[in-house]
């Protein structure tokens, strides 16, 4: 694109080392938004998809028209999309991505309705079975949630790779459960995890080499299995958790760090999130709502 060649800073002037990431102490406030610009527009592996406008949630039926525009927007960004439900229009986003030559992470959503996993899973296989899941992904955090048992769990993968032999299946959750969890770890095909430097209060400048020790314990744990991080971000706004600050400063400097870091270690990862989202906010406080490259209202952030 023309905007890398018209800005004088660029990724090859920064000094970057394996484990800190770039050195942000001598880069001012224009450059790193011009550099946070160019990482963006140098593409990424996969980008974990926002649904819902502001004033909607999770409950609500999303239209098509809907899931188009977004789909629209962030896909000269990414090669893969990561969608959460298979109901509700969440089945539009395989569909239309794959028509828009995207690839796409396909989760059924579980959790303690027996009723609505059934009708996640046969979403999940029917879209897998019209060819528009390239990985399919059986539940997410739900152990963390302590919603389901594991030989619940064990159940549903067991179930969905029967059905959809040849496309991968994996469980998606926080990097240390596949340690904790080696049964679900062991009938997995691939490891699926959340690494969360700012969940666990790391402060920007070791949040790097923190995510680097979390995808080395998922591998560990995986002994040999592809793990792809299917969510990592950091937040702009809504307050900070022990060492952990969310600013603009902060999330643009994570998410160079963690795209370069990926681009050159060939790491699978899928960036969270598109958009910001309003309804996140409960459980997470404040800061659910600002984890978007994208704003709630489907501009640019920075």
């Amino acid at each position: 694109m023309s905007y890398r060649k018209e800005h004088m800073f660029s990724l090859k002037a920064a000094n970057y080392t394996e484990y800190a990431g770039v050195d942000f102490s001598q880069i001012s406030t224009k450059d790193l938004q011009e550099l946070w610009r160019e990482t963006l527009e140098n593409g990424m592996h996969g980008l974990c998809f926002s649904m819902y406008e502001d004033g909607q949630k999770p409950g609500d039926i999303i239209t098509e028209e809907q899931v188009t525009r977004r789909l629209d927007i962030i896909k000269p960004y990414t090669k893969w999309v990561r969608s959460f439900s298979c109901v509700e229009g969440n089945e539009h986003i395989p569909r239309i991505a794959h028509q828009k030559g995207l690839k796409t992470l396909v989760g059924a959503w579980l959790g303690d309705d027996l009723e609505m996993n059934e009708a996640e899973i046969e979403g999940l296989i029917t879209l897998a079975k019209q060819g528009f899941v390239d990985v399919a992904a059986v539940g997410n955090e739900v152990l963390y949630r302590k919603e389901l048992t594991e030989d619940q769990l064990l159940e549903y993968i067991h179930r969905v790779k029967e059905a959809i032999p040849g496309i991968p299946v994996g469980y998606v959750d926080a990097y240390y459960e596949f340690s904790a969890h080696p049964k679900i770890t062991k009938a997995c095909d691939v490891i699926l995890a959340n690494c969360y430097p700012y969940w666990e209060g790391c402060n920007i400048e070791y949040s790097l080499n923190h995510m680097q020790q979390m995808y080395a314990q998922a591998l560990h744990a995986g002994n040999g299995k592809k793990v792809i991080i299917t969510e990592t971000g950091w937040p702009s706004e809504g307050g900070s958790l022990r060492g952990a600050v969310s600013s603009n400063e902060n999330a643009m400097k994570y998410f160079i760090n963690s795209q370069v870091w990926s681009t050159n270690d060939d790491i699978e990862m899928f960036y969270f999130s598109s958009f910001d989202e309003s309804w996140k906010v409960g459980a997470e406080g404040d800061v659910g709502a600002y984890w978007g490259l994208w704003d709630k209202d489907e501009k640019l952030k920075f």
